[in-house]
């Protein structure tokens, strides 16, 4: 397996604060429980007395999917006060890129301020009555995932008004072990890269929180609640956790195992799949040799991998191809553990381009989804290969920057 090395990399542990990690409380041995059943079970000092903000959705649940806000709102030795919600909203269901209006709770008739409408960082306002903030959502441990970005600028608002920010921490569904695609060229940051780190970095959200902090010298007073029973090989579905739709279009495992890689299929004129019944499992055009592409993937013999050709029509409402019939490539996982989604992804992009030269395009966003235009440039240029072998210097690099913020 590709070993990862990064040579640009420069780590800053300059103000960074070592953040408090509570002990996690053991339920039984063998069972993965996630940070907000530790939180209801023993308050930390942090949030005693507190008012409390919580960033969350409806990926924020316990193992018997109790809502963490109905958790957090019947707590006695803090008071939560308000909402905040991430893109798609504080119940999931926003499409993707949709800007979301702030709201009240049906339920506890909480204030619900969007972080994915006017702004995308707490404002003071919307913090005035709040002394501390809660974080607990479930990410998919890739850079272009939003919830990532709304994580830093969180972080950045506590810090900045100077109160506590806990993070209640949840298994990475793509495991903890496997690090893949280069390091952010910030000259291309966006919401959908915030820091230079690579796109899947194998890291929980408590981690991730504790690398932003120490690293990019946030200043946060930051406490994680760790998972308990969890192990850094552990896939989503083996934590015994009840699934969530993290969000709209990654609806089964096998999305969000493909999704480090066909996110970039966004960045193209190919289908990412949405509209369809398995969204980032598969990708097609109308224009597309599905026969010749499947044909030639399969014997390059990836690891972990083979490709199927299907035809799929997305739904008259999917922003692609709607109602269009496609061909398409599905792809089907044969060993995660040996699996590469990006990697892949990028080869089978490169492939179509070179079957479908006056066909393929890539679209604006290509270049700020990859955190550079090099990926854009070396695939139009043939040299993607060796981009890659780049990227695994990187990432390995990257494997030993992140080391003093593992928790597992």
């Amino acid at each position: 397996m590709r070993q990862l090395l990064l040579a640009t990399l420069v780590v800053t542990n300059a103000c960074a604060q070592t953040p408090r990690v509570p002990q996690p409380v053991v339920v039984s041995q063998g069972v993965v429980s996630p940070g907000i059943e530790t939180l209801a079970a023993t308050t930390p000092a942090v949030l005693r007395g507190k008012r409390v903000g919580l960033i969350t959705n409806q990926s924020g649940i316990d193992r018997a999917r109790r809502s963490t806000i109905d958790i957090m709102a019947a707590a006695r030795d803090y008071r939560l006060v308000a909402l905040f919600s991430p893109e798609h909203g504080i119940r999931g269901t926003a499409r993707e890129g949709d800007k979301v209006g702030s709201s009240r709770d049906e339920k506890t008739g909480l204030p619900v301020y969007s972080l994915y409408g006017e702004t995308t960082k707490p404002t003071p306002a919307m913090l005035d009555s709040v002394d501390a903030l809660a974080f607990d959502i479930q990410d998919v441990g890739v850079r272009q995932y939003t919830y990532e970005s709304t994580l830093a600028r969180c972080m950045q608002a506590a810090a900045e008004k100077g109160i506590p920010f806990l993070v209640l921490d949840r298994p990475n569904p793509v495991g903890g072990n496997i690090v893949e695609g280069g390091i952010l060229d910030t000259a291309f940051r966006s919401f959908v890269g915030i820091y230079p780190m690579p796109s899947r970095h194998g890291l929980t959200i408590g981690e991730l929180a504790r690398y932003f902090n120490g690293v990019f010298a946030l200043g946060a007073d930051l406490t994680v609640i760790p998972v308990s029973g969890w192990h850094r090989d552990m896939w989503g579905d083996e934590t015994g956790l009840p699934f969530v739709a993290p969000s709209p279009n990654l609806p089964r495992i096998e999305a969000i195992l493909n999704y480090p890689g066909t996110v970039y299929l966004e960045g193209t004129n190919l289908s990412e799949g949405r509209g369809t019944d398995f969204p980032f499992e598969q990708t097609g055009a109308p224009w597309l040799n599905a026969d010749s592409v499947v044909k030639l993937m399969n014997a390059r013999g990836l690891p972990g991998v083979r490709f199927e050709s299907v035809r799929i029509t997305p739904r008259a409402d999917a922003r692609k191809f709607g109602g269009v019939p496609l061909n398409g490539v599905r792809f089907v996982i044969t060993d995660r553990a040996r699996y590469r989604p990006i990697m892949t992804t990028l080869l089978l992009i490169d492939a179509v381009r070179r079957l479908h030269p006056a066909e393929f395009a890539f679209s604006g966003s290509m270049d700020r989804l990859a955190g550079t235009d090099r990926l854009r440039k070396a695939i139009e240029a043939g040299t993607l290969p060796t981009l890659l072998l780049e990227w695994d210097a990187q990432d390995a690099a990257f494997r030993t920057a992140r080391e003093p913020y593992l928790l597992y």
